[in-house]
């Protein structure tokens, strides 16, 4: 059984407003609600409006007087209760923010509404031709659905699914890794996505052994959350490894890992600050461990582990003999070396 659990649900993962997915079919009630519908702006590179409160949103009517074939709709606002739809814009006028920096500061409710306009639209951009025949392919259903232009076949959204994991020693110590494209002493749990055929447990062992060539033993699943950047969707894992063993950095990905005590983690948590600063420049200092920010689910992860105390009946690393687990095993054998 998984060893820590989220005191709450990842940041984009925490909405509960109404997606209203049976309105998405009826073209007839999307035009009738039109008129009163709110429409959130989103420009190429992501950014979207910001207002007094949250989300900067705009009256759909600004541009049209039905819904245009790109925009998507949302759902129902929560407070409102009226129609929410997204469109790519080219240019947003007055105050804006990018998602990966500004969505810590939104509701629950206006950055799941944020992660949603963000993952369809990001969608859209990549699905214009049909996979199966390369025809061009219209919106329809509201923005969640495209339709073949000449056979009519229907896609929906993607969503990538990719694993990120906790990899820990069973005791005080965690492993972090570094991507050789960002400063130094910037550190990160562990993540790829999963591959045809394989399963997320799978997964999770596949690439810990990759990025940093570790054999790691027991992954655990704790929780996930949509990272539309474009468009994934992080299952969150935390799985045990032996810190005694070498670090190999076999695909590349990883410039560089470490094992922090739990005593670091929790002095870098105290001190957190964004990686990104309000210029969008990323922020450099001397600090000897600097986390991720609290938007992604690494956060999360590396926040819930810190803060549960070590199980002392698990032991930090595995033993020799008829206990030893083979390398890529998803959990090691029982122990059958006798004692009572």
């Amino acid at each position: 059984m998984r060893r820590f659990e989220f005191d709450k649900p990842p940041m984009l993962s925490r909405a509960v407003y109404n997606r209203a997915d049976e309105i998405r079919h009826d073209k007839q009630r999307l035009t009738e609600g039109w008129p009163h519908a709110l429409l959130l702006q989103i420009d190429p590179s992501g950014r979207y409006p910001v207002g007094e409160d949250g989300l900067g949103w705009i009256m759909a009517v600004d541009v049209g007087d039905e819904p245009p074939p790109e925009a998507v709709f949302l759902g129902l606002h929560p407070e409102e209760g009226t129609d929410m739809w997204a469109m790519r814009f080219d240019v947003i006028d007055g105050p804006k923010d990018d998602p990966r920096r500004g969505a810590q500061l939104l509701g629950a409710d206006e950055a799941g509404i944020l992660s949603t306009a963000l993952g369809v639209l990001n969608w859209h951009d990549s699905a214009r031709f049909s996979p199966v025949d390369g025809n061009p392919t219209e919106p329809a259903k509201g923005g969640w659905v495209r339709r073949n232009t000449i056979s009519g076949r229907e896609e929906f959204p993607r969503t990538d699914p990719a694993i990120i994991t906790v990899v820990h020693d069973g005791a005080d110590r965690i492993l972090l890794g570094r991507q050789s494209q960002w400063p130094e002493r910037w550190f990160s749990t562990l993540a790829g996505f999963v591959e045809p055929g394989e399963s997320l447990e799978q997964c999770v062992v596949r690439e810990v052994h990759e990025e940093v060539g570790l054999d790691c033993w027991d992954p655990q699943y704790v929780g996930s959350q949509p990272w539309p950047f474009p468009r994934s969707l992080m299952v969150g894992f935390e799985v045990t490894a032996d810190p005694d063993q070498a670090l190999d950095f076999i695909d590349g990905e990883i410039a560089d890992a470490e094992w922090f005590s739990r005593s670091e983690v929790l002095e870098a948590l105290e001190a957190q600050q964004d990686w990104l600063g309000a210029d969008g420049k990323p922020i450099i200092d001397d600090a000897r461990l600097r986390l991720p920010g609290s938007i992604s689910i690494a956060s999360a992860l590396i926040r819930a582990w810190a803060h549960t105390p070590a199980d002392t009946d698990r032991p930090a690393s595995r033993v020799g003999g008829a206990g030893q687990s083979e390398p890529g095993r998803l959990v090691p054998p029982p122990d059958t070396s006798g004692g009572a």
